[in-house]
């Protein structure tokens, strides 16, 4: 049978990974704060120095500092009821997209954002693990392209139970190597903290609103960060009432905070690029924003040569395999599960794991990274179109107005393929964000089109849902299982039931009734991930018509 064999395939061959579904609870092993600090260990990456001291270097450091700030905040507010749904239903982003305003297919689309996100990140930070390599040891750049790139794979392909002892391994040694130079600069160097105060960049000096804009443009294009911290806060524990301000403080943290440690690094970057044009080379315009140059300065100021080059090359290995990882990781369960959906083919994640990184790799030889202030002001337009939509849907239709399903849904079977909720906002937030960034709409509203791309998404979200009444968020309101779905904690229910197609076992939130009775006429179930990969409808149970649905709610 052949959607069976490829249904206990992809079971098989998915249990660290859970690209087409909720994470049970019996793989959820974990404490919170061991997951958080799996995910907040992701934030060693180095690219969030050079983003902030390009800032600086372009509009000086109050501007810098006022963007940076600007865009950490808005951030956080859109990441909150986003990382809460996850941590609380355990789902990654592309799950909790389906049911929040796109529909089971509509969500490939923003899938398929994220995952081209997960390559350029790639590319930068593989970009700066190969300038460290030429620094330090005189590789080549393509033969550190390579390097950078190939490092990775072992860890990506073993999944959640690797990236998380790496993470903690890890994490005491890059805070160790990273933070204690820039203490040393702020304690020592009374002259470097007056220059990056008053620094002006090439701007004025004077606080612009055009610029602090144009400044956070380029830290928006950071935010599907947050949908990597999401693939590993699903695998929070339980929320009860022994464990809750606990799981709060690392859901917190490890979820929307993950921006408070990342706009740091940023304004600590423009504090780094001063540094090294005052006390290294005043010559070194733009190359005074790569990490590399930075760290090896400071080290290099602290202790002989030789030692300099070793840690700082330590530095910049660890924090880019830290990250990368994560990014090889996200991006291949982003592209196998767009592919998975689209195809009905399950060719297993290590051929997305391969294909995420050849497109990486070709960046880099693009060279990215000398055109990171365009690609990030770019397609930062895309990226919060995208999650503010889910973020809006979230807090306006479904806390506020109602419309939109309180609990999230992702199961084909229960959801409509299209909603026009989230199609419509993030198309139109898309185009008229980048027709300004283009100049469309003329010189002076086009600093601002990342606003643009945020209000009309935040805008259009509530609009389309009341002006489709909401009814294509659902195609059933029941799954047609007379168990509870949650616990009385309101957790999703660790219940086991068998599907089927495959012959496994799946907890309660995977599964709906078949529409296939069993031999006896009696109900049979069938799991999300068997109805993913069917070639067919035949499991799938009828939509409701209103009739059903008021008969079921009487």
């Amino acid at each position: 049978m052949p959607d069976a064999s490829r249904a206990r395939r992809a079971a098989e061959d998915s249990l660290e990974d859970y690209a087409f579904r909720y994470v049970p609870r019996t793989f959820r092993r974990w404490s919170a704060p061991a997951v958080g600090g799996a995910a907040l260990g992701s934030m060693a990456f180095l690219a969030d120095f050079s983003m902030g001291a390009t800032v600086g270097l372009e509009h000086g450091t109050l501007n810098a500092v006022a963007g940076i700030a600007l865009a950490s905040a808005i951030i956080f507010a859109v990441g909150l009821p986003i990382a809460y749904y996850a941590a609380r239903f355990n789902l990654d982003v592309d799950l909790l997209t389906r049911g929040s305003g796109f529909g089971y297919h509509g969500s490939v689309i923003t899938t398929v954002i994220f995952g081209g996100f997960t390559c350029i990140f790639f590319a930068l930070e593989g970009a700066i693990m190969a300038q460290g390599l030429y620094a330090g040891v005189g590789i080549p750049l393509p033969l550190g392209y390579l390097l950078s790139t190939v490092v990775v794979i072992p860890i990506v392909i073993y999944g959640m139970r690797a990236l998380e002892r790496l993470q903690f391994w890890t994490t005491p040694l890059w805070l160790v190597l990273a933070l204690l130079p820039l203490i040393w600069v702020a304690l020592t160097e009374p002259a470097v903290v007056e220059a990056f105060l008053t620094f002006e960049g090439e701007g004025s000096g004077q606080l612009e609103i055009g610029a602090v804009v144009a400044s956070a443009a380029v830290c928006f294009a950071l935010t599907p960060q947050l949908a990597e911290q999401l693939d590993y806060i699903r695998f929070m524990p339980p929320r009860t009432r022994a464990n809750r301000r606990v799981w709060w403080a690392s859901m917190l943290l490890a979820g929307p905070g993950w921006v408070i440690f990342s706009g740091t690094k940023q304004v600590l970057g423009v504090l780094l690029a001063v540094y090294v044009l005052v006390k290294i080379d005043p010559g070194l315009g733009e190359r005074a924003a790569e990490p590399v140059v930075q760290f090896l300065g400071i080290y290099e100021q602290l202790m002989p040569d030789w030692l300099a080059v070793t840690l700082a090359l330590t530095l910049i290995v660890i924090a880019q395999v830290k990250i990368n990882v994560t990014n090889g990781y996200s991006g291949s369960l982003a592209w196998l599960n767009a592919y998975t959906r689209v195809t009905r083919r399950y060719p297993g994640r290590s051929v997305f794991v391969l294909f995420n990184l050849v497109i990486a790799y070709c960046l880099m030889m693009m060279d990215v990274f000398g055109l990171m202030y365009f690609v990030l002001s770019l397609y930062a337009n895309f990226v919060m179109s995208w999650l503010v939509t889910i973020s809006a849907d979230i807090v306006f239709n479904k806390y506020l107005l109602g419309i939109s399903p309180m609990r999230p849904e992702f199961r084909r079977g229960m959801l409509h393929s299209w909603n026009p909720v989230g199609l419509v906002s993030v198309s139109a937030a898309s185009v008229l964000s980048l027709a300004a960034f283009f100049g469309l709409f003329g010189a002076a509203v086009q600093p601002f089109a990342i606003l643009i791309a945020i209000g009309t998404a935040a805008l259009l979200t509530p609009l389309t849902a009341l002006a489709t009444r909401g009814k294509y968020y659902l195609r059933r309101r029941h799954d047609g299982i007379g168990l509870r779905l949650y616990d009385e904690d309101g957790n999703p229910s660790a219940e086991r039931l068998r599907c089927h197609v495959t012959g496994y076992t799946f907890e309660r939130p995977d599964m709906l009734a078949s529409a296939e009775r069993g031999p006896l006429g009696e109900t049979q179930y069938v799991s999300s991930l068997a109805l993913t990969l069917a070639g067919s409808e035949q499991y799938l149970l009828p939509p409701e018509n209103e009739t059903e649905t008021d008969e079921r709610r009487r």
